[in-house]
Parts: C-alpha cells; sequence; structure tokens
C-alpha cells in the first residue's frame, strides 16, 4: 500500500540475471545512510572532546581579584593613585602593575609589579593565595607590619619587599617557597636570625638581606644553595665567623658582609682554591682579625674589589695581592699590617681606589706605584712611611 512503507529503502533485493539475491547498488539511495553514519560519528567525536576538556582545569581569575582588592583595602595611603584602576569594572589584566599569565603560562596571575610608587600599610595577608604567582615586587614603598604568610606560593621566583619599614622576623616558612631564584628583604627593620633552613632554597641565585637589625650566625645552610651568585647580609648584626661553607659556593661572585659583628679570619675556601667567580670580596667593618696568608692573591685573580677595612688584621700586606692585575678598589685601611708596602701593588694597572690609612707600614713607598695611571684616590696616612709619594 503507497504511503505506508519506510521513508526510504536503503537496500533493495532483486534477482539478477544469474536468479542471484543480491544488494542493489544505487548511490542515490545508499547517500542518505552515508550521511547518517557520518553525523553519528562526528557527533561521537564531539563527546569525546567535551568530555575531555571538561576535566581540563580552569583558573577562576575571581580568586586572584579578591585576594587583590583586599589587599588594595591594607593600603593606608596611595598619594599618586597609583591603585585607581583596581576595581571590578575593570578587567583583572588592566590593573595596574598585575600580570596575568599566557598562553604558555595558564592560571592565575603572574605578576605583581608595584615597586617605587609610595605606597603606606601593610601586605595584606591575601597575596599567599595567588598561587599562580611568579614575581612579587613592592620593593622601595612605606608598607609597614610583618611579612605575610607567602608559603603557599610555590611558583614564586622572585621576591622583592627591600626598602621598605617591615618589622618582625624573616618567616622560617618563606623557606618553602622552593623556587625562588632572588630574594631581597634589604633595608627594612627586620630582627631575629636568617633562618636556620635558608639552605632549602636550592635555586637561589641572589640573597639580599642587608640593612637590617638581624642577629645570630650565618647560617652554613647556605651551602645548599650552590646556585648563589649574590649575597648581601651588610649591616647587621650578625656575629660568629664566616662558614667554610660560602668559599665553596662555586658561582659566587659577590659576597658582602660589611659592617657585622663577625670575628676570626677569612676561610681559606675564599682565597685558597680556584675562584675564578669571586669579583667581589667586602668585609670591611667587622671584628675579623689574623695574618693574611702569603698566597692571599694566588687565586681569586679576577677579584675586581677587596675591602677589609676596619677589622683588627695584622701581618704583612701578602705581595701576592698584585697578582690581580684587574683590581679597581682596594681598601686595607685601619688595621694593624706592618712592614713595607709591595712593590707589586705597581701591578694594579686599573686600579682607581687606594686606601691603606692608619696601619703599622714602614720603609719607603714604593716608586712603582707612580705607574698606576688610573689612580684616583690614594691614602696612606697615619703611618711611619717615608718620603713621599712617587
Amino acid at each position: 500500500m503507497e504511503g505506508s512503507g519506510p521513508p526510504f529503502r536503503a537496500i533493495r533485493r532483486s534477482k539478477d540475471q544469474g536468479g542471484l539475491l543480491t544488494c542493489a547498488s544505487q548511490p542515490a539511495r545508499l547517500a542518505p545512510i552515508l550521511t547518517l553514519l557520518s553525523l553519528l560519528l562526528i557527533s561521537c567525536g564531539v563527546g569525546s572532546i567535551r568530555c575531555s576538556s571538561s576535566t581540563t582545569t580552569i583558573h577562576d581569575n575571581s580568586t586572584d581579584m579578591m585576594s587583590l582588592l583586599d589587599f588594595k583595602r591594607a593600603i593606608t595611603n596611595d598619594s599618586s593613585q597609583a591603585l585607581r584602576s583596581w576595581h571590578v569594572g575593570v578587567p583583572l589584566c588592566g590593573w595596574k602593575g598585575v600580570v596575568c599569565s599566557g598562553p604558555k603560562h595558564p592560571g592565575g596571575v603572574m605578576g605583581l609589579n608595584l615597586r617605587n610608587l609610595s605606597l603606606s600599610g601593610t601586605i595584606s595577608p591575601s597575596l599567599g593565595n595567588l598561587t599562580f604567582l611568579r614575581r612579587l615586587d613592592l620593593f622601595s614603598n612605606g608598607f609597614t607590619g610583618e611579612i605575610p604568610p607567602l608559603s603557599r606560593l610555590q611558583r614564586l621566583e622572585y621576591l622583592d619587599l627591600g626598602y621598605n619599614s617591615l618589622r618582625g622576623i624573616i618567616p622560617d616558612n618563606l623557606t618553602n617557597c622552593s623556587n625562588l631564584r632572588d630574594l631581597s628583604l634589604s633595608r627594612n627593620l627586620l630582627i631575629g636570625e636568617v633562618p636556620s633552613g635558608i639552605g632549602r632554597l636550592s635555586n637561589l641565585v641572589s640573597l639580599q638581606l642587608g640593612g637590617n637589625n638581624l642577629t645570630g650566625e650565618i647560617p652554613p645552610s647556605l651551602k645548599n644553595s650552590s646556585q648563589l651568585e649574590n649575597i648581601w647580609l651588610a649591616d647587621n648584626k650578625l656575629a660568629g665567623t664566616i662558614p667554610d661553607e660560602l668559599g665553596k659556593l662555586p658561582n659566587l661572585s659577590d659576597l658582602d658582609l660589611d659592617a657585622n659583628q663577625l670575628s676570626g679570619g677569612i676561610p681559606e675556601t675564599l682565597y685558597k682554591y680556584n675562584r675564578s667567580s669571586l669579583q667581589y670580596l667586602t668585609l670591611g667593618s667587622n671584628m675579623l682579625g689574623k695574618t693574611l696568608p702569603s698566597n692571599f692573591g694566588d687565586t681569586p685573580l679576577n677579584l675586581e674589589a677587596l675591602e677589609l677595612e676596619d677589622n683588627n688584621f695584622e701581618g704583612h700586606l701578602p705581595a701576592s695581592l698584585g697578582n690581580i692585575s684587574g683590581l679597581f678598589l682596594l681598601d686595607m685601611s685601619f688595621n694593624n699590617f706592618v712592614g713595607q708596602v709591595p712593590s707589586s701593588f705597581g701591578n694594579f694597572g686599573t686600579l682607581d681606589y687606594l686606601n691603606l690609612r692608619q696601619n703599622n707600614l714602614s720603609g719607603f713607598i714604593p716608586i712603582e706605584l707612580g705607574g698606576l695611571k688610573l689612580l684616583n684616590h690614594l691614602d696612606m696616612s697615619d703611618n711611619s712611611l717615608q718620603s713621599g709619594v712617587p
């Protein structure tokens, strides 16, 4: 009966010339079923994509936004209106100082750069919620209070809270930020000791804690931060001796322990072995002493500045210092050195500053010093030297 059959027949049985039953091959009638099969396959594929994408973690930036608004509420003075763009009417990535993640680093806020903006107030603990943060820079503002808990910032690589008015201690849990490469808390009002576990920061390249009121000793655990290049612990109240371990850091180029209360001698590890990396050694204004060995200048041949002033060193000035031909600053003043000024000091072809004031030096000033063409500052006063400058 017409009209009562299926809407189409994909396969029709018929007899061929041999009388065998076969499937009729008619492209026009096969087309609908092929289309249907294609749609089914596409549907299955889309379904698979949807399932896999539904398991992908997408960071919710609203958490970061709320955390940053908490940070803003703790600001008591923003005279330059640096944070006026920080409100819900502006996309988070358009806020001043906020650096969002890119396609290579999917996630939340990656950087907060608010240096030199005259901001005052406390640093809100809400910054510890920015778990995708890699750079936190609040350098040179007026922040007070204590350093907030930041131990959840496992991706943090750069932290600069220097030149503020932060008080309290350096939190031990800061050493949980295992990816830190640059840590600067310099020029604050911090007290207490350098955390003994500071060596857990195995990726650390630069450590800047100078200009505080830190006490205690320099932690030997720093030897575990084997990538360290710069250590600035000057202008504190650190006591004890300089750990031998510091001299074993293979990449150390700048060691500044000036103006502390350190005693003892200079570790052999800082001068006896291959110290091709060391360029600046600043140990002035401490209570260091003992005699400098005769081979002191044999290995740190790339030194550019050596500052040992205002200590208790004694004995003769090592003639081997003349081997450090690239030295531009040498300050050995206010010590107890005796004997003559070595003629090898005439090898300092790039020397700009030479200060040997107030020691117990005697004899003649070497004529070789007259060949130091780049010398701009020379002070040998308050000694027992004969004759004038060549």
